[in-house]
């Protein structure tokens, strides 16, 4: 009987059919199918090792690599969730993260292991290799080969930490029938097959990276691992496009506009390799869209759309039919099997096999999701994103919860109350903080990041500061960020 699909069956049947065509590259090196696949079940011999069992969390705190890579496979192989937080989440973060999945084990590097001290069980990469190593010679790659779970479709994959509005990390736990919904989908919608070369700017934390990973080894293409410190270094992007020869490229529009204001994206023609461009996470300002649609006419733009709990659930091609556009682009129809519903409100719901199993820790989600969204549907039929109900907003492509920056920055001895706003727009949107501090007290914005850097990932951190003696309120005794003044 052939088992279910699920998520770590696609890098085992990639190597199957074509064991040597390259599944990673990275800066270092690039390793085939048929190595991935030996490394992943490495792991999962070294977890085994290490008493990790069904339905146990995995958090991976580390860089993107190869070895990440293959370790979240290993975790997978044995029936378990893993978590990965990038390195950019300070070690309070991560506690606060670990608190709420509670793992069997986490995983780092050598600089992670020196960083925090915790009581939960810490191991570096090198250790689980020589771990397997051992099991290897004791047991045999093939008796562990054949102890491989087989997980149900419906059995949690991996679990992404977003921010969360009440201070604490949320964790959207994301079934491998939710993934491969997406998955799918995405692939045909790209045309995808194994002649392509996918470039991977997010970090893996954040659900960009799916499409990445998993549309790579649906298909048996490759996946180029693109650096963190290269995540917005415009001119290194530009050239890691062209000479990498990526055919198929995914990240949020501000990483576009950089490339495009600073690197030089446009001045060269498209890049000749290049065929996909695809664009989520925050809206991209028309005049820049078209710019790129008229530099790049034989390449496909899409603008896709979702949050974490949904993954991509609507989608809209950008063609030479919107060479006249003025209104912002729509985020279009629906897609990966999903049915979009707007409520009396406008709010856009998602109901279908993308909708997340829950939030970790908390009640299974049941029915439809509601995503926060406004939305409304054009003349011809495509919908368009409004903004958002509530505080969350995004930020070069993050979505963060004002809250949750609030909640750090209020632990600081010299604040007495704090309000976080945005201000700006796109590439130029920027965090800025209004405390009130306390008596006798000027904190400054060095302290202020300082501080933040010590409890919150980069791209939480505020970029200014002001002063004031008291927080604007309103009639029911909320902060009244629209009468915010920032100065």
């Amino acid at each position: 009987m052939t088992p279910p699909m699920t998520l770590d069956r696609l890098v085992r049947d990639a190597a199957r059919r074509t064991p040597d065509a390259p599944a990673v590259h990275t800066d270092d090196d690039t390793v085939t199918y048929a190595e991935l696949d030996q490394l992943a079940d490495d792991y999962a011999a070294a977890l085994h090792a290490n008493s990790v069992t069904v339905g146990d969390r995995v958090l991976i705190w580390a860089e993107k690599n190869v070895d990440t890579v293959a370790l979240m496979q290993g975790v997978l192989r044995v029936g378990a969730v893993y978590a990965p937080v990038a390195p950019s989440n300070p070690p309070s973060r991560v506690g606060r993260i670990a608190a709420g999945c509670t793992p069997a084990l986490i995983v780092t590097d050598d600089a992670g292991r020196q960083a925090w001290e915790t009581d939960y069980q810490v191991v570096t990469f090198a250790e689980l290799r020589a771990k397997a190593a051992q099991v290897e010679q004791q047991e045999g790659v093939d008796k562990q080969r054949d102890e491989t779970h087989v997980s149900d479709p419906d059995d949690p994959a991996y679990i992404l930490y977003t921010s969360g509005s009440t201070g604490e990390p949320k964790g959207v736990c994301i079934s491998h029938r939710n993934a491969l919904a997406f998955v799918r989908w995405a692939a045909e919608e790209t045309g995808l097959t194994g002649a392509d070369r996918l470039a991977n700017h997010a970090p893996f934390n954040f659900d960009l990276s799916v499409f990445d990973l998993y549309g790579a080894f649906l298909v048996g293409a490759a996946v180029d691992l693109i650096p963190a410190d290269y995540a917005y270094a415009a001119e290194a992007l530009v050239e890691f496009m062209e000479k990498r020869r990526i055919t198929v490229w995914y990240s949020v529009p501000s990483a576009l506009l950089l490339m495009m204001r600073l690197g030089g994206l446009l001045d060269r023609g498209a890049p000749p390799d290049l065929r996909v461009c695809v664009f989520a996470g925050e809206p991209f300002p028309t005049p820049n869209v078209l710019q790129l649609r008229a530099a790049w006419p034989g390449v496909r733009l899409f603008n896709w759309y979702g949050p974490t709990e949904t993954n991509v659930c609507t989608s809209y091609e950008v063609t030479a039919a919107d060479v006249d556009r003025v209104r912002p682009l729509p985020i279009g129809t629906a897609a990966s099997g999903d049915t979009i519903i707007l409520d009396e409100h406008g709010e856009i719901v998602v109901d279908g096999p993308t909708v997340m199993l829950g939030y970790w820790g908390r009640e299974p989600q049941r029915g439809p999701y509601r995503t926060g969204d406004l939305g409304r549907y054009d003349e011809h039929g495509q919908l368009e994103y409004l903004g958002r109900r509530d505080a969350m907003v995004k930020v070069r492509g993050h979505r963060v919860e004002l809250g949750e920056i609030e909640a750090a920055i209020s632990t600081h001895d010299a604040v007495d109350a704090v309000a976080v706003v945005v201000v700006g727009e796109g590439i130029d949107m920027r965090l800025h903080a209004v405390v009130v501090p306390k008596a006798g007290q000027r904190p400054g914005v060095l302290a202020m990041k300082a501080h933040c850097a010590q409890r919150l990932p980069r791209y939480m951190i505020i970029d200014t500061v002001s002063l004031v003696d008291d927080l604007p309120r309103t009639a029911n005794g909320k902060v009244d960020r629209a009468a915010l003044v920032v100065s």
